[in-house]
């Protein structure tokens, strides 16, 4: 496999991922950022230890998606992540969800 078939399957695979995105995320309540990696997800505890200028923030995430591309399975029931650097956690719009229980 060339540079440019394995540049090519990368490309594909990132553009399933973002179709499997567009699928998903009306499922989820939260968008969470990190340095790593883009999860969604139902629920989000976020705790920040330590008092020095390098603070752990640790986010638990119960009932998850991940965004990345070389897992088999995307879906999780409970993720850990541990970082010194910045995490941030959207609330995603309920709109879709209003709108399917208008008849």
């Amino acid at each position: 496999m060339g540079t440019d078939d394995l540049e090519e399957f990368e490309a594909e695979r990132e553009l399933q991922l973002a179709h499997e995105y567009q699928d998903v995320a009306a499922m989820f309540r939260y968008a969470v950022e990190t340095e790593r990696r883009f999860y969604l997800a139902n629920k989000v505890d976020v705790s920040v230890t330590g008092e020095s200028t390098r603070p752990l923030v640790q986010v638990e995430l119960t009932d998850a998606w991940v965004w990345d591309m070389y897992r088999k399975s995307r879906f999780v029931s409970k993720v850990k992540i541990l970082t010194f650097k910045d995490v941030n956690v959207e609330e995603l719009p309920r709109e879709e969800l209003n709108d399917l229980d208008r008849p």
